[in-house]
């Protein structure tokens, strides 16, 4: 039984170089980073490196890093940090949850939102965001690219927008980072969110950028860390563990590693599409990361399948890690227009850096071989077979 795991949106492995970067500040290099002591000092210079790599990831200024628990808190602290009771905030259906019910709470505070529909690719229209701006709008966020689809939003053209409307524009980027270049200044953003987790850095650790001068007010209050903008002793291992992931994605993204995914992408997409019939891609022909496929297979179960190539050592998902188990189908589906038989019969597909041609031919192998056995065992689709046997030939 092979072991290949493809669902490195919902978490990628923490590589070797980057726990070895982290071990010391579990052990000998225990300091307080606000010390003012040598082990403080010492810890202080790890996350201020640790900063200074994230920045140069997302080609901005240490000095607009702020460090968090990961990217639920980060988006957490972009709306809730800019949004007051009257405002206007723009969003869209395809966001995920942190933002979703981070907008839903603050409906319930006064707070007026506008979720903007998607075209069957998943794409918002920018003309949409400016058909959608009043005189109260303080804040439109958009994700970079969707944990579902992997369908890359038109941000810059979102963030001329922002500019020209004067209205904050922030981008849920947790998807992204690492996987395609990204300069905060080309995007025109003034908050940016990711994760460590995403990026083979350690679960529980994020980061949120703040361009210079955006007035964030903090949701957790205590002492001045992070500039008075989030309280709380820092995660030193964490955030020396990002930063190092930091500057591998650096590394892996100036020697192109980015197309030698989507090339491992692709192959799988083509080779699983060849040889089911009744099967597709959801967001083919947009923009996407190069990691990700999000494919389709009627009559088929999606919780079912997942469950069915875990069993034969295949680690997929129906979607969004946070929302496993969920009865409804995926809200993200369902806004580009499919119906929910076939938004509950998608799985996605996420590779990471440690995934191989091997494991591209594995799963490629297994899977349609196991969509053929659970639609053997679908009553609707035997039904279907006989009353259509060319269509589903």
């Amino acid at each position: 039984m092979g072991n290949v795991y493809l669902d490195n949106n919902a978490t990628t492995p923490v590589l070797p170089e980057v726990l070895e970067a982290m071990y010391p500040y579990y052990g000998e290099q225990f300091g307080n980073a606000s010390s003012i002591h040598h082990r403080g000092q010492e810890t202080r210079a790890a996350v201020e490196r640790g900063r200074e790599a994230v920045a140069r990831l997302l080609g901005a200024k240490p000095s607009e890093i702020v460090f968090t628990s990961g990217g639920t808190e980060a988006d957490n602290l972009a709306i809730f940090g800019l949004a007051r009771p009257g405002d206007h905030i723009i969003s869209s259906r395809i966001e995920h949850h942190a933002v979703l019910n981070s907008c839903r709470q603050l409906e319930e505070r006064g707070v007026q939102l506008t979720y903007l529909a998607v075209d069957a690719h998943g794409r918002i229209d920018p003309d949409d965001v400016r058909r959608a701006l009043r005189n109260s709008t303080r804040l439109v966020t958009i994700m970079l690219a969707n944990n579902e689809t992997g369908v890359i939003q038109p941000v810059e053209e979102i963030g001329k927008i922002c500019r020209e409307a004067n209205v904050y524009f922030h981008t849920d980027a947790v998807q992204a980072a690492g996987k395609i270049p990204l300069r905060v200044q080309e995007i025109g953003c003034d908050l940016l969110s990711i994760s460590g987790h995403k990026i083979n850095a350690p679960q529980g650790v994020g980061a949120l950028y703040v361009r210079k001068g955006t007035p964030l007010s903090p949701i957790l209050f205590g002492g001045s860390h992070e500039r008075s903008r989030r309280a709380g002793t820092e995660n030193v291992p964490g955030i020396v563990g990002l930063g190092k992931a930091a500057e591998l994605a650096m590394k892996d993204l100036g020697k192109n590693g980015s197309a030698h995914l989507g090339a491992l992408r692709d192959q799988l997409e083509h080779a699983i599409l060849e040889k089911v019939d009744l099967a597709g891609a959801n967001g083919r022909g947009a923009p996407r990361v190069p990691n990700t496929t999000n494919l389709y297979f009627d009559y088929v179960e999606g919780e079912a399948l997942v469950i069915a190539l875990d069993l034969k050592g295949l680690s997929v998902s129906t979607g969004a890690a946070c929302s496993s188990g969920a009865i409804e189908p995926s809200h993200v589906l369902t806004a580009m227009g499919l119906p929910p038989e076939r938004a509950r019969a998608s799985i996605r597909f996420s590779l990471g850096k440690q995934n191989t041609d091997a494991d591209v031919a594995f799963a490629a192998e297994l899977v349609p071989r196991l969509v053929e056995r659970l639609r053997e065992l679908s009553p609707l689709y035997s039904q279907q077979a006989a009353l259509h046997p060319s269509r589903l030939a």
